[in-house]
């Protein structure tokens, strides 16, 4: 058996009445884990001290002295500080830079003996009595996180972390659930590849079986739209005209991911539906290169597309690998033609200039991606000698040769 675990943010309804509780609570556990930070920190990696149990038996007592945070809270500080200090101690290893770890941000880690989840709402451990906040879930949560792991019995609740932000509150919660190991057959070591092409404008993303998602003109037309409101607002500068962009952000964030949460669940449905075993997207950093002029939004919306498909593939046994995308536009993908020029290419169509053959441009490059991630696997000598794309209505192997899917 295997867990799979996720993280969802929700925020959370805290009486105002139990506002300086839970704040304090905030300050005396980021004093309890500057402690042991303190505590353990060496600028030498031979004696920067990381063990939980030695940074336990160092600092508890005198932690539970200075502060009014429950115990099951200062081993949480505690285990905070000893993630920091190890991944400096790391760093310090690899001849990197770094400094001592410093908690300055509002964050409380909860566990079980400190957190319990209801119906409705939650009770969190403070210096005081236990606070009682309702939860503040989407009124719409089709397609998002809620509908998929919130509301599921068979996803728990573990850990989470409550932040704050500009004066409301945010609790990050881990879902877990147990699902079987993958089996290991033939055609899982081999690999059967679904190409993804994504982009900026048209279908956000173009499979390698022919399947086309997402409209990136919309998402790109609300987010102007967005702008333009942001900026009138801005010059207002007004109260109420602060509040509005809150509220008017934080809905357009709601809407974009419930978007992305669209096409991610259709690119894995297609791996599912075609017994992928790999997803291949190109990578990030090379298409900021061809797509110079991508905004910043645009390039949150293709890291958020491979986030979620990654998590949510991983519950099928679907690994998600990147490729480099040079030429992945120009080639020509059909049978063993590959004749790459730029002038292939004509807006969303695509013409061979070599062998003649037409299809849209998208899923040319759709299928070139998932080529790539093959090529690498045997150019690497990894043993996958019958690798294959997912193509529409069939498999292609490495050599060329097409398999008809059986109907």
């Amino acid at each position: 058996m295997a867990e799979v675990v996720r993280n969802i943010q929700v925020k959370l309804n805290i009486p105002e009445s139990r506002h300086s509780d839970v704040d304090q609570t905030f300050k005396e556990f980021r004093q309890a884990a500057q402690h042991v930070a303190d505590h353990g920190w060496n600028d030498n990696p031979d004696y920067l001290i990381k063990a939980k149990n030695k940074l336990h038996k160092a600092t508890y007592t005198e932690v539970r002295k200075t502060t009014n945070i429950q115990s099951s809270l200062v081993q949480s500080a505690r285990n905070l500080a000893a993630n920091a200090l190890s991944n400096c101690k790391d760093l310090l290893d690899d001849d990197k830079n770094t400094s001592k770890p410093e908690f300055r941000g509002s964050v409380i880690v909860y566990n079980g003996r400190t957190i319990t989840y209801n119906n409705g709402h939650v009770t969190l451990a403070t210096v005081g009595d236990r606070v009682k906040a309702e939860y503040v879930l989407p009124h719409e949560d089709k397609g998002t996180p809620f509908e998929e792991y919130w509301h599921e019995d068979e996803w728990e609740k573990k850990e989470a972390t409550l932040h704050e932000r500009d004066g409301e509150y945010y609790l990050h919660v881990a879902v877990e659930k147990i699902v079987d190991p993958v089996s290991t057959d033939e055609q899982t070591e081999n690999g059967v590849v679904l190409g993804v092409d994504l982009n900026v404008d048209g279908y956000l993303a173009v499979t390698s079986t022919g399947s086309f998602l997402g409209n990136a003109d919309e998402l790109n037309h609300k987010r102007g739209e967005y702008e333009r409101r942001r900026g009138h607002l801005q010059q207002t500068g007004t109260r109420s005209a602060h509040l509005t962009i809150q509220s008017i952000g934080d809905r357009f964030s709601g809407w974009s991911r419930h978007r992305l949460h669209d096409v991610s669940n259709g690119i894995v449905r297609e791996a599912v539906e075609n017994g992928c075993t790999h997803i291949a997207f190109e990578r990030l950093t090379w298409i900021w290169t061809r797509i110079s002029n991508a905004l910043k939004f645009q390039q949150w919306a293709f890291r958020e597309i491979q986030r979620q498909v990654e998590y949510k593939a991983e519950e099928h046994g679907i690994e998600v690998e990147t490729v480099a995308p040079q030429y992945t536009s120009q080639r020509c993908s059909h049978g063993e033609c590959g004749f790459t020029h730029e002038d292939n290419r004509d807006g969303d169509e695509f013409e061979c200039l070599d062998c003649g053959k037409e299809l849209h441009a998208d899923y040319n490059a759709a299928q070139n991606v998932a080529w790539r991630l093959v090529q690498n696997w045997l150019k690497s000598g990894s043993g996958r000698a019958t690798s294959q794309l997912a193509l529409k209505s069939g498999t292609v192997n490495a050599n060329g040769d097409f398999n008809v899917f059986a109907v």
